[in-house]
């Protein structure tokens, strides 16, 4: 029984680790802006901030979050004008030739620090209030039965946090290996400009979404 609840955890949790959301699309902006270890640090911030879920659910405070309208609206709305900022940025400097260019011709760690980087996936996912749904609603399921909650809450938030980690960071090291394509000045502009346009619906449906 409890070898088949952590498979269907693990199943269930790469299904919604490889479906491309924000974490995603901030993940690949930074790895074209600081190269691959840019990409990492950023998915590094991105499962910090999950384990940091996991362990506010262990704790019960998500489940205070999920039933408190203003703390949830909070959290909603922080989190989608973090996105749209961050879209309205890459639209900056895909329409501001300049920008681009200065950019292009600098080296990739000096464009973005690792600290900026490790902040912007930490933010990204803490400011997701769909991950406090998501912990809260999907980790009870997989809890086996006579288990102290905190301990298989944590264990299990942790699992998830190390999967989105290494996926992410795959997504990374692909993006950089392919940087130097992608940082041609029209095809570094047009990403910037999809991924900037892409930021911004992502923040106004977090917005936008009812629970």
């Amino acid at each position: 029984m409890l070898a088949s609840s952590v498979l269907a955890f693990l199943g269930v949790s790469a299904l919604v680790i490889v479906t491309p959301g924000p974490d995603t699309a901030v993940t690949v902006r930074n790895a074209l802006l600081g190269g691959r270890a840019g990409g990492i640090v950023t998915a590094l911030g991105v499962s910090v901030g999950q384990a940091v879920w996991a362990f506010a659910t262990s704790l019960g405070i998500v489940a205070l979050l999920v039933a408190s309208e203003p703390l949830f609206l909070a959290v909603k709305y922080a989190g989608a004008a973090y996105l749209v900022w961050l879209g309205l940025h890459a639209l900056r400097a895909a329409w501001r030739p300049e920008l681009g260019s200065a950019a292009i011709t600098a080296r990739p760690a000096r464009r973005l620090g690792r600290g900026a980087a490790f902040r912007q996936g930490l933010v990204s996912d803490l400011g997701n209030p769909k991950m406090a749904v998501f912990f809260a609603s999907l980790l009870p399921q997989f809890v086996p039965a006579g288990q102290p909650a905190f301990t298989a809450f944590l264990a299990l938030g942790l699992v998830f946090s190390l999967m989105t980690f290494l996926w992410l960071a795959a997504y990374a090291v692909a993006v950089a290996r392919a940087g130097d394509v992608l940082r041609r000045p029209r095809i570094r502009r047009a990403i910037e400009g999809v991924t900037g346009i892409l930021l911004i619906a992502l923040g106004l449906r977090i917005a936008a979404e009812q629970r």
